[in-house]
């Protein structure tokens, strides 16, 4: 095999942005889509010019037609359905959150172990190189000593009617929604879970938290402040400060139009811009799929990382639940 078949299970909204990408890869086709009713499949297949329609997730699982499929379900549904694709005889990359609870996680991960097919969560920017560059400037000690690292994301939700993100059932919240990426910046930016985590939310009335404030304290004094929202203006940005300056990047988790930008502030006051190679923010996670499956390469964001998410997003939440500080 020279090249993967993909296909997308589930005609979530966010394969607009997945489509493209496995489209840019030379080393990756998309060859079908499975809807839960014929109808569906079949008109968005014809929409997006997708080779083969499936009226069931199962019987896409089932056919031989695909390798890897991408999941793109809503959070409470990314466990059950990983597993099951796994013990199809698929490779599976799944959106972020990789699921809602660290026992899921695990079974997600003997499933995997179980079949040795691939498994990766897909945060796409994590393989951008404005991501790689700020992680090496630090683990070069460029900035010295890391003592505080700042990252937010939220945006303004403007429809509510329906929406998954406001059922609390489905995995809703802004934490598992736009949350979880400023909280794997900390996590790759500190090398790892944190001791301990303190938060707090606010609900709205759907009973979902719509604003978040976490801060994670890790060893040696080191500090991180994450939050994110759906009540504000659309926002993100990462800061990293160090003993002998500080890094900061604007827009690191979403997509844009022109350049990103990076600045290194050192300690005697003056700004410096870093150059960032401009690359599609989900092309990376399919070539990086794409060279697990082919070449049995490692996934460039692990297993371990992706149960770190979790793990450390379910203290925050029981932190701001009961107004406690939760060790890790």
């Amino acid at each position: 095999m020279d090249r993967v078949r993909w296909g997308l299970l589930s005609t979530a909204d966010i394969n607009k942005e997945i489509i493209p990408a496995i489209r840019a890869s030379s080393r990756s086709s998309l060859v079908a889509v499975a809807s839960r009713n014929q109808e569906t499949a079949t008109a968005y297949a014809k929409k997006w010019e997708i080779p083969v329609s499936f009226g069931s997730y199962q019987d896409m699982l089932d056919s031989d037609k695909v390798d890897a499929v991408y999941i793109g379900l809503p959070n409470h549904l990314h466990s059950q359905w990983t597993v099951k694709t796994l013990l199809s005889g698929k490779h599976v990359l799944c959106e972020k959150p990789f699921a809602l609870t660290t026992a899921e996680v695990d079974q997600m991960i003997e499933a995997k172990n179980k079949t040795g097919l691939v498994l990766a969560e897909a945060f796409m920017y994590t393989h951008h190189p404005q991501t790689k560059l700020a992680t090496q400037w630090v683990r070069d000690g460029c900035l010295g000593d890391i003592s505080l690292v700042r990252a937010v994301h939220c945006y303004k939700m403007i429809n509510r009617d329906g929406n998954i993100r406001l059922i609390p059932e489905y995995g809703g919240g802004s934490l598992w929604d736009v949350g979880v990426y400023p909280l794997s910046f900390v996590q790759r930016i500190m090398g790892g879970l944190p001791e301990r985590v303190s938060a707090e939310q606010y609900i709205g009335e759907t009973g979902v938290d719509e604003v978040f404030v976490g801060q994670l304290h890790y060893r040696g004094g080191k500090l991180a402040q994450i939050s994110s929202s759906f009540l504000n203006p659309s926002h993100t940005q990462v800061e990293v400060f160090g003993t002998e300056g500080r890094l900061s990047l604007s827009r690191p988790f979403v997509r844009m139009d022109g350049e990103r930008k990076m600045f290194f502030h050192p300690a005697d006051g003056t700004s410096q811009e870093i150059h960032v190679t401009e690359t599609p923010l989900y092309l990376g996670e399919i070539e990086d799929m794409n060279d697990a499956i082919l070449d049995g390469s490692s996934n460039f964001l692990t297993i371990e990382e992706s149960r770190n998410h979790v793990l450390t997003a379910v203290a925050l939440y029981k932190a701001a639940e009961t107004g406690t500080i939760v060790s890790l």
